[in-house]
């Protein structure tokens, strides 16, 4: 009898442990308000534990390297924010390739009110003729190829998406080479939804997050490029992080955002739909039908993906330190300009890594 009381003595103890209202609970996550206005939680680097003396040394070198805004957040709480170079708050910048990433997050949006189906060929929705291949190759084409990067059309030829420049090499899915051919996936959500694509895009993504004041502008050869504050590019990684989910509202398809950012095909491991993968064994770049062994970003944490553009615009994404990282700019290193990708990202993360000591 005594035993058995003494076994129910430790049982409630166990569990007044276990239960106990000192211990801390998780941070929830924070989403900014949308009403237009400045407010922002905030943590300090002293907050989290961070290597304060590297805070610094990063804040130098990204003023050295010409980048003109820089936003840490760790569960949405804005934890570094700086301009350089003149831009402040509310200058806009332009997003280059990492807007890449928006037309992903709408043609998924699209897919979800029954507007497309990213499994059906793109001539399905632009009709035939919308390139110059031959019509049993044109409709090969579907518009997971686009989005994959895979779609088999001449990369060589410019931006220009006209049907003349758009040119077959290969059947689609057979290669991966970059191709601002994707922006013909700007053209399909039009058709669908019968609206234009900035008011498409404004009403079902930009508005329902706070992504106040962006606009996309034409740079010529019919390309949109994405220009906004650098909060609205922070914005819209919080819902990346989040796998489309804005404050307990679906904007984009859970299931969808998964596909995005993991592997789209087999030939380049390194990218999903218009978002690249860091944590893969291979990758290739564009302009280049070469492949490349290990991670695109080797000082980066392997779980993370990334939006990346011209003159090195930035969103990184680590759901592993539930941490967005933005940032705008020139190029960093103006005697050997990219696309995106270069050996800025690695050297950033070599100091981004020194907060984290």
């Amino acid at each position: 009898m005594k035993n058995i009381f003494l076994l129910s003595l430790l049982v409630v103890s166990l569990f007044s442990c276990s239960s106990d209202s000192s211990s801390t609970p998780e941070e929830q996550m924070y989403f900014p308000p949308n009403d237009g206005s400045a407010t922002w939680e905030t943590k300090t680097i002293a907050d989290l534990g961070w290597n304060q003396n590297a805070v610094q040394p990063l804040l130098n070198y990204l003023n050295e390297t010409n980048t003109k805004s820089f936003i840490v957040l760790v569960n949405g709480r804005i934890v570094m924010e700086n301009y350089f170079n003149g831009h402040n708050a509310s200058s806009p910048w332009y997003w280059a390739s990492a807007g890449k990433t928006l037309t992903t997050a709408v043609t998924g949006i699209a897919q979800d009110e029954g507007l497309l189906n990213i499994n059906n060929k793109v001539s399905d929705y632009l009709g035939t003729g919308w390139t110059s291949a031959p019509l049993a190759k044109e409709n090969l084409i579907t518009v997971k190829n686009l989005l994959s990067m895979n779609s088999g059309l001449n990369d060589a030829l410019g931006d220009n998406v006209s049907p003349a420049n758009l040119q077959y090499v290969a059947d689609a899915g057979t290669r991966w080479a970059y191709h601002n051919v994707y922006v013909k996936l700007q053209d399909i959500v039009a058709t669908t939804s019968g609206q234009t694509w900035p008011n498409y895009f404004n009403t079902k993504l930009r508005d329902k997050i706070g992504m106040t004041g962006g606009a996309w502008l034409n740079s010529g050869e019919d390309l949109s490029v994405y220009w906004s504050n650098s909060r609205s590019m922070a914005r819209f990684g919080l819902l990346s992080l989040n796998r489309g989910k804005w404050n307990g509202t679906t904007i984009v398809n859970e299931n969808y955002f998964n596909q995005a950012t993991t592997t789209s095909q087999t030939l380049n491991q390194a990218y999903g739909y218009m978002w690249w993968i860091n944590g893969t064994s291979s990758f290739r770049l564009p302009q280049t039908q070469f492949q490349f062994s290990g991670e695109i970003i080797p000082n980066a944490p392997a779980d993370m993906y990334a939006a990346l553009g011209k003159n090195d615009q930035k969103i990184y994404v680590v759901p592993s330190k539930k941490l967005v990282i933005i940032r705008m700019g020139e190029v960093a290193n103006p005697s050997n300009p990219t696309f995106g990708l270069s050996g800025f990202d690695n050297e950033l993360w070599s100091k981004i890594n020194d907060l984290f000591e």
